[in-house]
């Protein structure tokens, strides 16, 4: 039994397919106790009229969404939450809480994709590497990502690691970034989030790292588990996995949300509030 999948996306955003229905089907087949559709939020950051062609639904897509969700939870034979991703970008944080209001989300993820305009983790993007110091990289990865975590609009951090997405890994030792990464989760009261989705990916493993999320259970960080699936058969993908890792870390529970509320898990059983 897979306690929850945190990170479903839906069609709205260009870059998914399939019918909400269908990656609930595909949670009831895996067992999966509890879902939540956590979509791109759109890119409320860009200046009027531009975009990322196929990257996030537009903002009148949003109550569209909302909606569909909803429909959804009142029909599914698994318990649905309402949830978003939200990129984080310095400097646009009224704009976003102001967007965040509008609506009844159960759960927030911040999530970064973006390091000064460049989308680290779009393919279309990945020859930048090359070009770039991954020392510096990192360390500029990890420092939004605290910030992101301090800004206090999010619930849950999504895939912490994803810098790794496509295994160009620096040299240096990553523990002092984990360390202050975990550090900056703790002081904000944020949940890291267990993703399986690097498992599809060259990087090869979860989201966070073992040696990472070690350090998040040091910290006495809470966790969320999502599979980042953009087609239903990759709802719950990974999930067992990521239990095996969780449980080898020394978790013994997953946080989960209503009304942006937070209460616990057990990973092999029922709940308890927080």
């Amino acid at each position: 039994m897979i306690p929850a999948d945190y990170h479903l996306h839906t069609k709205l955003c260009g870059h998914a397919s399939g019918e909400p229905e269908e990656y609930l089907e595909q949670a009831v087949r895996q067992g999966i106790r509890e879902v939540g559709f956590s979509d791109h939020l759109p890119l409320y950051f860009l200046p009027p009229g531009k975009t990322i062609p196929g990257y996030a639904m537009g903002e009148e897509e949003l109550p569209l969404y909302v909606e569909m969700v909803q429909n959804c939870a009142r029909k599914s034979p698994v318990r649905v939450s309402l949830g978003i991703e939200a990129d984080y970008v310095p400097g646009c944080e009224k704009a976003l809480a102001g967007l965040l209001s509008r609506y009844p989300f159960d759960y927030v993820i911040g999530s970064v994709h973006f390091l000064d305009g460049w989308g680290f983790d779009n393919p279309a993007e990945m020859e930048e590497y090359g070009r770039r110091d991954l020392d510096r990289v990192y360390e500029e990865y990890f420092a939004l990502v605290q910030q992101a975590a301090l800004s206090g609009l999010f619930d849950i951090i999504a895939h912490p690691d994803l810098i790794k997405k496509f295994a160009f890994r620096p040299a240096r030792d990553l523990s002092p970034l984990y360390e202050e990464t975990a550090r900056a989760f703790q002081k904000a009261g944020v949940c890291a989030e267990v993703n399986s989705a690097g498992l599809r990916y060259p990087a090869g493993e979860i989201y966070p790292s073992f040696s990472f999320l070690k350090c998040l259970y040091k910290h006495n960080v809470p966790v969320t588990l999502g599979s980042d699936a953009h087609r239903p058969e990759q709802v719950g993908a990974g999930l067992p996995e990521a239990l095996r890792l969780l449980r080898e870390a020394g978790y013994q529970e997953i946080a989960l949300f209503s009304a942006r509320k937070k209460c616990f898990r057990e990973i092999a059983g029922d709940g308890k509030q927080d």
